[in-house]
């Protein structure tokens, strides 16, 4: 949640508040309202644990805070993830003021030498602590959906570029020499098969694909969706796309450690 006070410094209500409480407490409540459980569930799931000063930090920013520290303080996911940001809500002046920051943000750590570095850690943090469900795991593992989409994010902040999308931040992977055309495909591939998948299982059964627990009309239905005849023949896309993917990752970070190593 990002506010602008706009040079006042409390409230006006029979109670006043400071600024910074005010929206602390807006916010919260928010939270709880769309968070609250109800006969059909809740609208929406919010975790505010991953915000920039952490768990105890402010879970609501001035817009010159979010300012200086995404220019000072961020780390290199806070930028990836802000490759993604948009706002859904709110004053359109502040949602303007905003992207215009992201913009010079993400120009500013364009090419960054410790962009490709980082992501390689990630990467290989995210491998040790979730090995996936299984061959038909659509979401983690090397080659599939999170780490296409950990790709596609890494080429939009190393091409200082404001594509969102998977897609179009691959194709600014592109425009900046840092994906060829091979890879380009090999990426976009991924994503694509993958997240039909994905949106097939949890459609079906809101959790991964077990083929045998689907009933035929389940698997006939994955299968439309994928455009594959058989399992067996959809089992062999996936491990040939992750494979295809995970190469033309493995030559976007090895050439920034190698760039690295050079420079030590």
């Amino acid at each position: 949640m990002i506010y602008d006070n706009d040079g006042i410094d409390q409230s006006d209500g029979p109670r006043p508040l400071q600024t910074r409480a005010y929206y602390a407490r807006l916010t919260q409540a928010l939270v709880t309202a769309v968070t609250a459980p109800m006969a059909d569930g809740r609208l929406y799931e919010v975790d505010m644990r991953l915000r920039p000063s952490g768990r105890q930090g402010p879970v609501a920013t001035s817009v010159a805070a979010f300012d200086n520290y995404q220019r000072t303080e961020a780390w290199t996911w806070e930028h990836l993830a802000l490759t993604r940001a948009r706002a859904i809500a709110g004053s359109d002046a502040i949602a303007a003021e905003v992207e215009t920051i992201r913009a010079d943000v993400l120009a500013l750590k364009a090419g960054g030498a410790q962009v490709r570095s980082d992501v390689a850690d990630m990467r290989a943090r995210i491998a040790t602590a979730k090995s996936g469900t299984g061959a038909w795991e659509a979401k983690i593992g090397a080659g599939r959906l999170q780490d296409v989409e950990l790709t596609a994010q890494t080429a939009t902040l190393l091409a200082g570029s404001c594509a969102r999308s998977t897609a179009d931040q691959i194709a600014a992977g592109v425009a900046a020499g840092l994906f060829n055309a091979a890879d380009s495909a090999s990426l976009n591939a991924s994503a694509d098969l993958y997240w039909r998948l994905q949106m097939s299982a949890k459609l079906l059964t809101g959790d991964k694909v077990d083929p045998d627990a689907l009933g035929e009309g389940g698997r006939r239905f994955i299968l439309r969706e994928t455009g594959h005849e058989t399992f067996d023949a959809l089992g062999q896309a996936m491990e040939a796309t992750a494979a295809a993917a995970d190469a033309a990752i493995a030559r976007l970070l090895d050439r920034g450690t190698a760039e690295h190593e050079g420079q030590v």
